[in-house]
């Protein structure tokens, strides 16, 4: 596709420039990712990108592409990436991969994630299922978090569930596996709940006993 050579083309002029982007001004800074921005959304508006600069430098630099969550637009992300040139200082990446160590989590071990007001580790979040819908395989799930009434917020509450699970389970896993989050407070019983970090899991077991693969 003529987008995607496009695309490409004006990346690896301009790789080395983005690349070490963080020793420029900020003004400058800005001028760079709205190119970058621009020159993605000539290819689809609808996907964005994410850069993971290496702790060191001599590493490779990681770009990002994703659909940010929407399965309509999963398969321009895959062809994009299928068309990545080789560069000796780049990696690309389809999709946000899991960055969570599950078994810091499942040992309470993990770093909590600061929203706005909003802090919160991912071992302590619990869930219940709802319902599955057997035809595209995904499910409705209640999220249970504590001090959940103590902020007004749902939109952040929810953006901030959705970030987790993406760090723990990954951009495509969650979106084709989950339909629905509902958001509720912990209860003081918890011995019916999930922890989080089992979701995969659950969802493993629930599928090879409906016969799905």
């Amino acid at each position: 596709m003529k987008q995607i050579s496009t695309f490409w083309n004006w990346f690896q002029d301009n790789n080395q420039t983005i690349r070490n982007i963080s020793s420029e001004t900020p003004k400058k800074q800005k001028h760079i990712f709205f190119w970058l921005n621009k020159h993605l959304n000539y290819y689809c508006k609808e996907i964005d990108f994410i850069i993971v600069f290496p702790k060191n430098p001599t590493d490779k630099t990681k770009l990002i592409i994703t659909a940010n969550g929407n399965p309509e637009y999963f398969k321009q992300v895959v062809d994009l990436i299928d068309k990545a040139p080789r560069l000796r200082t780049w990696i690309f990446v389809a999709f946000i991969q899991p960055v969570e160590d599950i078994e810091k989590i499942m040992d309470a071990l993990d770093n909590p994630y600061v929203f706005q007001d909003i802090t919160i580790t991912a071992s302590e979040i619990m869930f219940l299922p709802l319902n599955c819908d057997e035809t595209y395989r995904k499910f409705d799930i209640r999220i249970y978090l504590k001090n959940y009434h103590m902020h007004c917020n749902t939109k952040t509450w929810r953006e901030a569930i959705y970030i987790i699970m993406k760090d723990i389970f990954g951009e495509k896993y969650v979106y084709e596996h989950i339909n629905f989050v509902q958001l509720a407070q912990l209860p003081d019983n918890e011995d019916d709940l999930i922890h989080l970090h089992d979701l995969q899991f659950y969802i493993d077991i629930i599928n090879a006993n409906q016969g799905l693969k």
